[in-house]
């Protein structure tokens, strides 16, 4: 089957894990995004994944507890690694071969991040899981998802959020809020929009590596994507003919 991006990077938030529950992992919500993950992997993508931690805990909570910036994020990044720990079990389950890699050494349940073998595992049709973020504090996961894009070469950065796209105004506050189609670099800052933080952001629009933010609750979506229709919103360097 012919599909629009080969090798994709995807984020997913913590958050997205816990389903109605107010902490912690919830299995339906890990199954129905392993499924949609085998399903993509099935058509022929190389899939890289970034999953945050914030369904455990966040490093920015921390100065509220009395922990220290930096001690709060590695503790994050710890998060991270059981959040990837957890996904890479649903992914095997349905028959999927992973890797599950880690920024912060920890060689009994985790690969070290090397370059050129996180690639090596695509090209053999591994699903690989980056947990830790970026390994060092004052990162958030969405600049460990652009960096690992672009030092693996991927086409395209795909944010599955709970909204389908991004829109003027938050539209689970703005009844009024209007969705974009399309979105280069340049009009997402003008308007001053939220997209990704604006390390990452940043890092995306120097290397003109295109970002589809997207409503990943909707089973079809991932696939969709992959087939080539328009769904979310894009946003790259120019907007492209249709």
């Amino acid at each position: 089957m012919a599909i629009k991006y080969r090798r994709i990077l995807l984020k997913l938030s913590g958050e997205s894990l816990m389903g109605d529950q107010k902490f912690g992992i919830s299995s339906d919500m890990l199954f129905h995004y392993a499924n949609q993950i085998k399903e993509v992997a099935d058509m022929g993508a190389q899939v890289a994944i970034v999953i945050g931690g914030g369904n455990i805990y966040r490093g920015l909570q921390a100065e509220k507890s009395g922990i220290e910036r930096v001690q709060g994020d590695y503790m994050g990044m710890l998060a991270t690694v059981i959040n990837g720990m957890a996904l890479q079990a649903a992914l095997e389950a349905l028959g999927v071969f992973t890797r599950l890699i880690s920024a912060i050494e920890m060689k009994q349940i985790a690969e070290p991040y090397i370059r050129r073998r996180a690639i090596r595992h695509l090209e053999k049709g591994r699903v690989l899981i980056f947990s830790s973020g970026t390994g060092s504090p004052y990162f958030t996961t969405d600049s460990a998802a652009a960096l690992r894009a672009n030092e693996i070469n991927a086409d395209v950065i795909l944010k599955g959020t709970r909204v389908d796209g991004i829109y003027t105004a938050d539209p689970e506050k703005d009844p009024n809020a209007t969705k974009f189609d399309h979105l280069t670099f340049a009009k997402v800052i003008s308007l001053g929009l939220s997209v990704m933080d604006m390390t990452a952001f940043t890092l995306c629009q120097e290397n003109n590596i295109p970002i589809i933010v997207f409503d990943i609750n909707n089973h079809d979506n991932l696939k969709r994507i992959l087939q080539g229709e328009l769904v979310g919103t894009l946003v790259q360097g120019e907007i492209q003919p249709v």
